[in-house]
């Protein structure tokens, strides 16, 4: 039998690359459509805390999707203190399969992914259930995740304003200066959360709490905003899907279950359900639901992180490294 061989593809490979944002909101609308004509399959996320004491946790995502001929696991821990140490709080890897003989096929480094992808959707989901000339947009927390919330939300709608907000100033300027230097505009740096989503039109929370804290008060958000909140810890009032027009999920399997997430006591209290729930959003892109259908709607979109976004960008990627020739060919056996 002859060798077989795997891609591997390191942190520096990736960075090479140089993925564009239409790449990116590219790949993962990919993963999307694929989701909403029904020819993907999604694990609910699994979870690992190896101790309390680390303030941190694994969280494992499963997935296939069948247009890409590709299987994948990814692995990413999730530890709130990484920064005491210079370390991101969110590093990851994704290994990719050959779902027909379960023959490895590459290992990157995900973290990249994580943080594009996740901004992807959150892009992806304004496109379908914001205002079309959503001008402000309202931003909580300043982790990896966060540069890419904006800058594939601004790549998507040119906005006039946008306002960040995180718990440590340090954190938080250092945020609004590289935004600054990347999108060529000026950032607001706001003191509290208030004055940082109160009126936007599109509000983004993705704090960091150590534990559930209603910080994000529902009597801020204006009528015909889109409000995501992903953090992991809820941020948010119970009353806040209570003015929602159309609530949106991107997998609904792993929100209804599992002990994080920004809308979990919604779900426990009966707020958020399969009767309350509108789509989600992999049928809205794949066409077979409506997004946004007026000015006036005021709507939400929670999302969990799916396996299919990191296997479809973790593809694009894939192809891309062959076509510039990055990256190593591995020994597998």
């Amino acid at each position: 039998m002859s060798d077989i061989h795997l891609t591997y593809l390191n942190g520096k490979d990736i960075a090479q690359l140089a993925m564009t944002d239409a790449e990116i909101l590219a790949a993962v609308e990919q993963g999307l459509v694929a989701q909403g004509n029904g020819q993907t399959v999604i694990e609910p996320r699994m979870h690992l805390m190896p101790d309390p004491a680390f303030n941190g946790h694994f969280n494992v995502l499963r997935g296939y999707v069948a247009p890409l001929g590709l299987a994948g696991v990814k692995i990413v821990g999730d530890f709130v203190d990484n920064y005491k140490q210079g370390l991101p709080s969110e590093m990851a890897l994704l290994n990719l399969f050959d779902p027909r003989t379960g023959m490895p096929v590459a290992v990157i480094d995900a973290t990249f992914i994580t943080d594009a992808r996740t901004g992807a959707l959150t892009a992806l989901g304004a496109r379908h259930l914001a205002r079309r000339n959503s001008k402000v947009l309202g931003h909580i927390g300043a982790r990896g995740t966060s540069y890419w919330n904006i800058r594939l939300l601004d790549s998507l709608f040119d906005f006039d304003e946008i306002r960040v907000h995180s718990r440590r100033p340090e954190s938080r300027e250092a945020f609004a200066a590289k935004l600054e230097r990347d999108l060529g505009k000026p950032i607001v740096v706001t003191e509290d959360w208030e004055s940082c989503v109160r009126g936007a039109d599109i509000v983004v929370e993705a704090s960091r709490l150590e534990r559930p804290t209603p910080l994000l008060k529902t009597e801020w958000i204006s009528r015909g905003a889109f409000v995501v909140p992903y953090g992991t810890m809820s941020a948010v009032e119970l009353s806040l899907t209570d003015i929602m027009d159309k609530l949106v999920v991107d997998d609904w399997s792993q929100c209804k279950g599992g002990m994080f997430g920004s809308l979990r006591a919604h779900v426990e209290a009966g707020k958020l359900s399969e009767q309350t729930l509108y789509a989600e959003l992999g049928e809205i892109v794949a066409g077979r639901k409506p997004g946004r259908q007026s000015d006036d709607e005021t709507n939400l979109f929670w999302h969990r992180g799916l396996s299919l976004s990191d296997i479809a960008l973790g593809h694009a990627i894939m192809q891309k490294a062959q076509r510039m020739g990055v990256g190593q060919r591995l020994v597998y056996a």
